[in-house]
């Protein structure tokens, strides 16, 4: 929704999954977050620690700029395969053209409907560590997943 927390924690966690796994890192050509429904300028404070605990370099986390796709800027949602999304009502503010490429993390990684709740709202920080390592493990699932298909294919 705002590319500041879930979204951009979810970008760089998958995107090293799938840079450090060489059959995954040759099929999948990218992996961007972005934002449908709000102009934040920066990454979430909390998400910047969640990404520093994760190993991520702190000038890496802030090269995050929110990247927002309504109206003109609409390209990355064009050329996806996938948009994923966290809650139901994330689709609701997904122009109605690229619906039919929207997908739920939690459906993909696990087969069936778990809301993401937005950890944006959560003060206290290791509650916020195990939101977000909650979303590690649905991208994990997600990747084993896509890595079983891709080797069919």
């Amino acid at each position: 929704m705002s590319n500041i927390c879930r979204s951009p924690y979810c970008e760089y966690v998958f995107r090293r999954i799938v840079e450090e796994d060489s059959e995954l890192a040759s099929r999948v050509e990218w992996v961007k977050s972005s934002a449908v429904f709000n102009k934040s300028r920066t990454i979430n404070k909390k998400a910047k620690l969640a990404l520093l605990r994760e190993g991520f370099d702190e000038k890496y986390i802030l090269n995050h700029k929110p990247s927002f796709k309504w109206g003109k800027g609409r390209k990355s949602f064009d050329e996806a395969d996938v948009i994923i999304g966290m809650t139901k009502s994330n689709a609701y503010f997904l122009p109605l053209k690229y619906r039919k490429k929207f997908v739920l993390l939690s459906e993909i990684a696990t087969g069936k409907y778990i809301p993401i709740p937005d950890p944006v709202l959560i003060k206290d920080i290791d509650e916020y560590y195990s939101a977000m390592d909650e979303i590690k493990k649905y991208l994990s699932d997600y990747a084993e997943k896509l890595r079983s298909r891709l080797s069919r294919d």
